[in-house]
């Protein structure tokens, strides 16, 4: 029995050792975890915001903007959308679900990482509020000490209330108040169910489920809301049905401040950006690109309807001035694609050149018929006339040659992620399920300017703490899409489509501008209009429509280049850009005009080829290997035919543009020169009666020197009868088979 007792007192000493060591190790760990009640109350710091010149533009102090909301206010569905989603036994645990806690850490331990978290509302205010979002093990000992103390010092409802007056809602909105306002227009205590679940929705990822943003993600995560509001009892099946079959309903409350769009696309970055969407929380400073006499100017234009203007600085990539009445929303992009999706991979995978003609002709692509915009067909027209006009079936046939697989890894350089359902050829005209934003079109076209390297855009230049710590500056890592020469001869393109194409209402600018327009349709009307345009210091993109798909008049052609004159007016009023390089990773070759026009081939011109017969192109620099024309240094020509009428002995000749002809007659060994000239369509000679032999001989005379092609002899005539009998071919008969 004392064996036993002894036995015993050991192993509770070992048990209860076990347990101190770990205990007093959380206590060392976290003696210095203290629970600020201010913090609780999201009292907060200034947020300042100063431009490109460290002009103080907007000073915001997020204690000022929150705006409180009570729990006895809250429609009962609010507060069960909460509480089904992100905690189930709040009003029952003590701040602390340990079961979930035990579950995640086993899942962590098995996976080696951090990935399952299992924090009740009471622990996610405790970490929005006062710890930082890294997931170490010390960060996770401090969340639990305070928990507690607050489970100790405050009641449920108090809980919960700080926790709806401090979560993030996405689009700088801090608190459920801010968020109803700026998603509904609306109270939060106006909320209604499916409004309730959406705004809950937005919690797991705000910048991801944003119905500006992605509205079928939002909608998804509106109905795991709901369904978890159906499997906790809060609501019934018809509640459920009706509610997600409801539409969102959203209402963005842009702000109305000065620069308000470009600081809300502040906070949209800022969303995007990995450091912990709280970290404003404690006050700081953002420096941006903004420009604010552009940016005003843009404010200031007398726009028609829904509208949005980007303009993107080339070389530091940020952007200079931003306003639009859709925030960032994707739209159908329309023949702006066409330099980006096929023109130049097509080019970079040397199928085609500038001056390659393609065949606008009525084109059934296996069911697929595009058509051009203005319902007609223009016959051989070079990819140069294809883009600056605009022409939908040489696209697409680009594109099918090209292959929509081709064309997906440049996309995917360019940030760029394609749907199963877009890779089809009508991807040509800027088919795209969700479309690209208009920062996003802006974005890509910099590659042009860039030679061939992308970078997306941005509107922060760098964060810095209230204590001076710098905590964010963009990388400048770019991705190569295209080659220097492409982007050359895209860019000597779409400044003849400023000069002369769809975007000649910008023709009178003196400085160099490339441009691309395009305008989704249909026979009803117009949605989307746009002009992209680009100099060697600025990306400038123009969409005009309505953000409900209302039909209108509008086109890129017209209504958004006369917003693009005026705003390249004002950027460029006081200087001009230098050149857009149109030179680099080319070169120049010339083709023989006669070939390419009439024969729709690509053979470099003769050395010693007339001036008129030569066209001047450019090329990608080591794609010059076109096979030489030896046409005027070794004339060829198709051989002459010989007749005899009336005892006169014609000759006639093929056509010969350039071609002089030297003619021999021989007859007893005598030879004389019968014509030595131009080109005529026929030489008549009239001999005396005999056997003759004639040769021709072309040659080409430049003005200092004959170059002669191989002589060609006649069959030889015999003019001793009346009747002319040409003499028997003794050297060509077939005399086996006779």
């Amino acid at each position: 029995m004392k064996k036993f007792l002894k036995i015993s007192i050991i192993i509770l000493s070992v048990f209860a050792i076990a347990l101190a060591i770990p205990y007093f190790t959380y206590l060392i760990i976290t003696k210095d975890a203290k629970l600020d009640e201010s913090k609780l109350c999201g009292t907060g710091q200034s947020v300042i915001i100063y431009d490109d010149e460290n002009n103080e533009i907007t000073s915001a102090s997020l204690s000022a903007q929150k705006k409180s909301i009570s729990v006895e206010n809250l429609q009962k569905h609010t507060i069960d959308a909460f509480i089904a989603s992100e905690d189930r036994t709040f009003f029952k645990h003590n701040g602390l679900n340990y079961k979930r806690m035990l579950k995640a850490l086993y899942k962590n331990i098995t996976s080696g990482s951090f990935k399952e978290g299992a924090s009740t509302i009471s622990q996610q205010l405790i970490k929005n509020t006062h710890l930082s979002q890294d997931k170490t093990i010390k960060r996770k000992l401090y969340e639990i000490k305070l928990t507690r103390r607050l489970e100790k010092k405050y009641n449920k409802n108090q809980i919960l209330e700080m926790y709806l007056n401090t979560i993030y809602f996405g689009h700088s909105c801090y608190g459920l108040q801010s968020a109803s306002q700026f998603y509904f227009n609306k109270n939060a205590d106006s909320l209604n169910l499916e409004e309730s679940a959406t705004i809950v929705g937005l919690l797991t990822s705000p910048n991801n489920f944003s119905p500006f943003k992605n509205p079928e993600k939002c909608l998804y995560r509106r109905k795991v809301v709901l369904n978890a509001m159906l499997e906790c009892g809060y609501i019934d099946q018809t509640e459920f049905n009706s509610a997600v079959e409801s539409p969102l309903n959203t209402e963005k409350n842009s702000s109305s401040e000065q620069y308000g769009d470009y600081i809300d696309a502040i906070f949209d970055e800022l969303e995007e950006l990995d450091f912990g969407r709280y970290t404003l929380s404690e006050g700081c400073i953002i420096k941006t690109y903004l420009n604010g006499n552009i940016q005003t100017y843009i404010e200031d234009i007398d726009y028609t309807g829904d509208n949005a203007v980007i303009i993107t600085d080339n070389i530091s990539g940020g952007v200079k001035a931003f306003k639009s009445t859709i925030g960032n929303a994707k739209r159908q992009p329309g023949s702006t694609v066409k330099p980006l999706f096929v023109y130049a991979p097509a080019i970079e995978e040397k199928l085609l050149t500038p001056f390659t003609r393609i065949n606008d002709e009525k084109t059934d692509f296996n069911g697929y018929k595009p058509e051009n915009y203005d319902k007609k067909y223009h016959g051989l027209v070079t990819v140069k006339d294809s883009i600056k006009n605009s022409y939908n079936i040489p696209a697409v046939k680009t594109l099918n040659s090209l292959t929509v697989k081709n064309c997906e890894k440049y996309l995917t350089a360019m940030d760029i992620k394609l749907e199963d359902d877009e890779k089809n050829l009508s991807l040509a005209l800027g088919g795209m399920k969700y479309g690209l934003s208009l920062k996003e079109l802006a974005d890509k076209y910099s590659v042009f300017a860039n030679g061939g390297n992308y970078a997306p855009s941005r509107f922060i230049k760098e964060i810095i703490t209230k204590d001076g710590k710098r905590i964010y500056r963009p990388e400048t890592i770019k991705n190569n899409v295209f080659s220097a020469g492409t982007c050359s001869l895209i860019n000597e393109i779409l400044i003849e489509t400023t000069k002369s194409g769809t975007a000649k209402k910008l023709k009178n600018l003196n400085f160099d501008v490339a441009s691309k327009t395009g305008t989704c349709g249909n026979a009803e009307g117009n949605t989307d209009a746009y002009t992209v345009s680009y100099t060697s210091e600025h990306c400038i993109a123009v969409w005009l429509g309505d953000k409900d798909n209302k039909r209108s008049e509008i086109t890129g052609g017209n209504d958004c280049c006369k917003i693009m004159n005026e705003v390249l007016e004002s950027i460029y009023a006081k200087h001009r850009p230098l050149p857009i390089d149109t030179v680099s990773g080319t070169s120049t070759i010339t083709i023989d005009r006669e070939e390419y026009e009439k024969n729709d081939k690509i053979i470099l011109a003769d050395p010693v080829c007339p001036k008129l017969n030569i066209l001047t192109v450019k090329v990608l620099k080591g794609a010059e290997n076109y096979t030489q024309s030896s046409k005027f240094s070794l004339p060829v020509i198709q051989p002459p035919s010989i007749t005899v009428t009336n005892s006169a002995v014609n000759i006639e000749l093929c056509h010969a543009k350039y071609y002089s002809f030297a003619i021999k007659r021989t007859n007893n060994g005598k030879t004389i020169t019968i014509y030595d000239g131009k080109w005529k369509n026929k030489i008549t000679d009239m001999p005396e009666k005999g056997i003759y032999t004639y040769t021709v001989t072309p040659y080409y005379d430049d003005g200092n020197r004959k170059f002669y092609g191989k002589t060609i002899s006649l069959p030889s005539v015999n003019l001793t009868n009346e009747k002319y009998e040409p003499l028997p071919d003794i050297v060509n008969r077939d005399w086996f088979n006779q």
